[in-house]
């Protein structure tokens, strides 16, 4: 039997409907395992043995197995055990979230609840519990969601779930304007709008930070080289520390008014900085065309 270490990940999610399963599925998805909704519970051991394969057929896999299994469901938790015996390295992931949270979420979605048949939707959500009840006892993690929304609990299973030693820290760097709202997948932000405005000279007012005009003129002032001594200081002292951490991915977004001149050209110098320390960043003038 393979040692834990060599073992292939297989990730079975579950709990109740509008916990946020699609939304964990994706991120799996997304971080290169071989997804499944719904999968029915009499083949999930031929699916398992399927992504245990030998050598180069061997693929992770993520699974949702819920109340949309109707009869079939109280198979699953025998079906559970014999997958802990197996050469694969199985998690249960259980989802749940307040029940004023879950209705609030499917008032906003108008989506009916499986198990609604024309019930109030407290009611199928008590239903809901009562029939997972046997496997939520069996989970791995239990996580409640409550309190995220989409993107948080994004960036939770990934800071969890995603394997440290596969990838370097991606930071992306986002230059906007807050005329148009601040980056919703911001870890970090900072406010430029201090700087002066190459907006209100007339020459530069139609170029971005990106031109070589703006960049000479947001130089000639003092507060902007003062600005990224004082930025590069605290990146240089995060970065490493969230890399130690475990994280995968930061998200650092600069703005200013309208997000064309000061937010672009300090994002830029930002990711010249972060290159030129060996960190993978990327950048995304979100608002430079407005």
């Amino acid at each position: 039997m393979k040692s834990e270490v060599e073992k292939t990940p297989f990730i079975i999610i579950t709990g109740l409907s509008g916990s946020g399963k699609g939304t964990v599925l994706k991120v799996f998805e997304d971080m290169g395992y071989f997804c499944v909704d719904n999968l029915p519970v009499e083949l999930v051991l031929k699916f398992a043995e399927l992504s245990a394969g030998a050598g180069s057929q061997r693929k992770r896999a993520a699974i949702v197995i819920d109340v949309r299994e109707g009869a079939e469901l109280p198979k699953f938790p025998a079906v559970f055990r014999k997958l802990k015996k197996s050469g694969l390295a199985v998690t249960l992931i259980y989802l749940e979230a307040s029940e004023d949270s879950l209705i609030r979420r499917y008032s906003e979605t108008r989506r009916p609840h499986p198990l609604t048949h024309d019930r109030p939707i407290a009611v199928a959500l008590d239903e809901e519990r009562r029939r997972l009840e046997p496997i939520k006892k069996l989970a791995d993690t239990v996580i409640d969601t409550t309190k995220f929304n989409v993107h948080e609990l994004r960036r939770y299973i990934e800071d969890k779930f995603q394997e440290k030693s596969s990838a370097p820290l991606l930071i992306s760097l986002i230059s906007f304007g807050f005329k148009n709202g601040v980056p919703v997948e911001s870890d970090l932000v900072f406010d430029v709008r201090f700087l002066p405005n190459p907006n209100f000279v007339r020459s530069l007012k139609e170029k971005t930070g990106q031109d070589p005009n703006v960049i000479a003129y947001m130089k000639s002032f003092s507060q902007t080289s003062e600005l990224m001594k004082r930025l590069a200081d605290l990146l240089l002292f995060l970065v490493p520390n969230y890399v130690i951490e475990g994280k995968s991915y930061l998200t650092i977004s600069v703005g200013c008014t309208g997000g064309r001149h000061r937010s672009v050209m300090i994002a830029d110098e930002l990711n010249s900085l972060l290159s030129s320390h060996g960190y993978k960043a990327k950048v995304n003038h979100r608002d430079i065309k407005d």
